[in-house]
């Protein structure tokens, strides 16, 4: 959301504020700190194991009692998040036009990713503006009936986020700094989506093993989420091999260092899937289905699952074969040119002029 505060804030007759539910708060006042910004309101809505209906109830209630208060122009959501249902559901009630950044993305299996999926589709009935980042969400956006003229095919602004970053002059703790100029082929792993828990992120975890034994110059970072139903799991698999570092997550510019540094990729994230080719790094995709395919056409990315033998079968041909390294690292990225902000805030101006 950076990028569209930004362009809001060059203009004078737009007043910003900042929700933020609370959520992952080291992470987030990371990022805060990282563009410069504050929020004007925080939920602080985490609990220890909370349930979704716990996490839904306390988001809903957070931001309904902020936009009851307030009068709002317009309300901006982002993704696919719960958070984002529920700041469109909070507009809808207040009859306040919604602006759904990232709009369109499907990948027609409902409970994968879990929950976003259903989160992302529930948003669309409930928006005014659908700020798609390819043409291939735009026609998705077509076939479901929404409006033609309330689709905006932008970009996606995690681009403008990483180009903005790029700019800047990024730093490293040691240990990282360490980590990033041993020798070896280094491969960055994230993992923390709901779908994986259990069963999949154990065929993942023996998967890396399998690896840093067969490839005697490859390393593994794996920034853990959170989430003890994958913190607990990931150390007590892989926490004694000397060749795997497990650390908390990264700042955001620390990772964008490790992207940087990093020989290839594997996750299950969204954002990855549409920065990496930005810095011409190979993603395997931990996940059965993408709602960014447009990744896996142009051949920056590959879907790979969580089955233990497909991930080792694709990450060895990426290890050994330079041709298919460099098809992947040379491969074109479809995700913007560092302007969606401006574009997002351009359509929503006019919309409300």
């Amino acid at each position: 959301m950076a990028p569209v505060i930004f362009a809001a804030q060059k203009c004078p007759d737009i007043t910003t504020q900042i929700l933020h539910t609370g959520q992952h708060l080291e992470l987030a006042e990371e990022m805060f700190k990282h563009f410069r910004l504050e929020p004007d309101f925080d939920l602080a809505v985490m609990q220890p194991n909370q349930s979704l209906f716990q996490l839904t109830s306390r988001i809903t209630e957070g931001i309904g009692e902020i936009v009851s208060r307030n009068e709002y122009d317009m309300i901006f959501v982002q993704g696919d998040t719960t958070s984002a249902f529920l700041g469109a559901l909070s507009g809808f009630y207040q009859k306040v036009p919604v602006g759904h950044i990232e709009a369109g993305l499907r990948t027609q299996n409902r409970y994968s990713p879990f929950p976003e999926e259903i989160n992302r589709r529930l948003v669309t009935p409930l928006a005014s503006l659908h700020f798609a980042p390819t043409e291939r969400a735009r026609q998705m956006l077509l076939k479901e009936g929404t409006l033609e003229q309330s689709i905006f095919v932008t970009g996606n602004t995690v681009i403008d986020a990483l180009h903005w970053s790029l700019q800047r002059k990024l730093s490293a703790p040691k240990e990282f700094a360490d980590i990033f100029a041993a020798d070896g082929r280094l491969i960055l792993v994230t993992t923390h989506r709901r779908e994986n828990f259990g069963e999949p992120h154990r065929q993942v975890f023996s998967a890396l093993l399998e690896l840093v034994e067969k490839f005697a110059d490859v390393r593994i970072l794996f920034p853990i989420h959170p989430n003890p139903k994958v913190r607990d799991e990931a150390a007590r698999l892989l926490n004694n091999h000397p060749r795997i570092h497990l650390t908390a997550p990264l700042g955001y510019q620390v990772f964008i260092m490790a992207m940087q540094r990093c020989h290839l990729i594997m996750s299950d994230s969204g954002g990855v899937q549409e920065e990496a080719p930005s810095l011409n790094k190979p993603v395997l995709v931990l996940r059965e289905s993408t709602e960014r395919p447009e990744g896996l056409e142009t051949g920056a990315l590959k879907l790979v699952g969580t089955d233990r033998q497909k991930i080792i079968a694709s990450a060895s041909e990426l290890l050994c074969d330079q041709t298919a390294y460099t098809r992947m690292a040379d491969a074109v990225n479809p995700y913007g040119d560092g302007r969606a902000g401006e574009r997002i805030i351009e359509a929503a101006s006019n919309y409300l002029s």
